[in-house]
């Protein structure tokens, strides 16, 4: 049989075995051929069909759940499953955290083989559902339609406008979201007023395919201060009925404090490019980390599960060791949380950032919590730490890193093996790209310590905080 007619063939009766990572779990053939299969958990019996066939293993979508695992609980949500939002409200949140820790160790060992410290138990979110201060959701004219729900349709299927996430894998189809958990309100009741409001108006929402039409996104930000920043992103200006929408907002969205709009005509999503307009309220809203207070403006970047911030700023700062003394750079910085967060404990911060937008509210930021021993700067790490740029700030005794999922360039990781601080604290996002980078600074540092930190119950994601010191 052709290897194109066996993977359409369906595999019957798979037993899951264990956790992958990144979502997927395994299965083994009879001769003992791995098999990846999305959506199931250990356990789990299932039909499965390969849609990616390789020599040693294959990739597998999941037909039919013969038998559910012991473990697999009722999901609280009724989009689970299409929205792709919360892929593990099928599992117990403590056994999520087992899988998750289980998969930074695994991808530690089997990516960067390395020795290893005792690794400290997972810290679990205190809020398994409302954890999120920021989502985006998305005006389609083109609604994400289950195959049942295709089948149910007598008459010929027409394209039906929709207001909610992006399906999983599809640029122009949105699935239609009522309620969400992943942010406390107004989040529900904003969907319910502009999805009321847009119907009764006939308001064009924005086709991905032709790529017309003039609602495109709305983003909301909720404070734990109680403050909210709402921006509406449209395609191109349209006074009256822009007017219309915000004022409708203000009208039926109880205490917003910052309301904007963004005019976007690209065809992409991204507005770090675009002027948005704040038209009520400040132009920004505060959040807190412990005592310190940061602005958050429309662009900035925040950790989007505040508590776990927290938490997982704590054990940076813990790891970093400070005690006064010691001259602290912040690489990666963003808008400067964690260098203002450790800055009480460090004679200096120096924060490196490559996004100048970033930087701006870093200075913002430490100017905000009245601190004299944070300097911020704008540009590649590598160029940026010359030798006279030491001489003027001093040379690190500890780095704190906390790179985007891509992890380390290999350039910067060469200039950090030629700067050699005494410790590097390595914050990650992906524990993958971690392993790999931590394998090449091995020529010089020594893993110490190893800490999970879980900030998105009922998905994948995971954080791990390393400390390295000098061998």
């Amino acid at each position: 049989m052709s290897r194109k007619k066996k993977r359409q063939q369906p595999l019957l009766n798979i037993k899951i075995e264990s956790y992958a990572a990144e979502g997927k779990s395994i299965a083994r053939l009879e001769d003992g051929k791995v098999i990846f299969v999305d959506n199931s958990i250990p356990g789990d019996v299932v039909d499965a069909v390969i849609i990616k066939d390789k020599k040693s293993w294959a990739q597998a979508r999941m037909l039919k759940l013969v038998t559910p695992s012991p473990q697999r609980i009722e999901p609280f949500c009724r989009h689970f499953g299409v929205c792709g939002g919360c892929k593990w409200q099928m599992l117990p949140y403590s056994q999520q955290l087992v899988y998750k820790q289980q998969q930074v160790m695994d991808q530690l060992q089997r990516i960067g083989h390395l020795e290893l410290p005792e690794m400290q138990p997972i810290i679990g979110s205190p809020h398994e559902r409302y954890y999120r201060n920021k989502l985006e959701f998305t005006f389609s004219t083109h609604r994400y339609l289950t195959f049942e729900q295709i089948a149910d349709r007598d008459e010929k299927i027409t394209p039906v406008p929709a207001l909610g996430f992006h399906a999983p894998g599809l640029f122009d189809k949105v699935v239609e979201i009522h309620t969400c958990y992943l942010q406390s309100e107004p989040t529900n009741l904003l969907l319910k007023v502009l999805r009321e409001y847009t119907e009764k108006h006939n308001l064009p929402y924005y086709d991905y395919k032709a790529q017309y039409g003039w609602l495109r996104n709305i983003i909301l930000r909720v404070a734990r201060t109680g403050e909210i920043l709402i921006n509406l992103i449209i395609h191109h200006e349209d006074k009256e009925n822009r007017e219309g929408v915000l004022n409708h907002i203000l009208e039926n969205i109880p205490n917003v404090t910052s309301l904007h709009y963004t005019i976007n005509p690209k065809v992409n999503d991204t507005i770090h490019d675009r002027e948005v307009i704040c038209y009520h309220g400040k132009d920004h809203i505060e959040e807190t980390l412990e005592q310190f207070r940061f602005k958050i403006s429309p662009k900035s970047f925040f950790q989007t599960n505040t508590y776990q911030a927290e938490t997982l700023y704590r054990v940076t700062r813990e790891f970093a060791g400070l005690t006064g003394n010691e001259t602290l750079y912040d690489l990666y910085c963003g808008t400067g949380s964690i260098g203002i967060f450790c800055s009480g404990a460090a004679k200096k911060v120096i924060g490196i950032e490559v996004v100048e937008d970033a930087i701006s509210d870093a200075k913002e930021n430490a100017t905000l919590n009245g601190l004299t021993n944070c300097l911020f700067y704008a540009g590649d790490v590598e160029k940026i730490c010359t030798d006279s740029f030491f001489a003027q700030h001093g040379r690190p005794d500890v780095i704190i890193t906390d790179p985007p999922r891509a992890g380390m360039t290999e350039k910067l990781i060469q200039q950090l093996l030629k700067i050699r601080a005494l410790k590097v604290v390595y914050v990650s996002c992906n524990p993958a790209t971690q392993a790999r980078d931590l394998a090449l600074l091995n020529e010089a540092y020594k893993i110490t310590r190893l800490q999970p930190v879980d900030m998105f119950p009922h998905t994948h994601h995971i954080e791990n905080v390393a400390l390295l010191e000098l061998r």
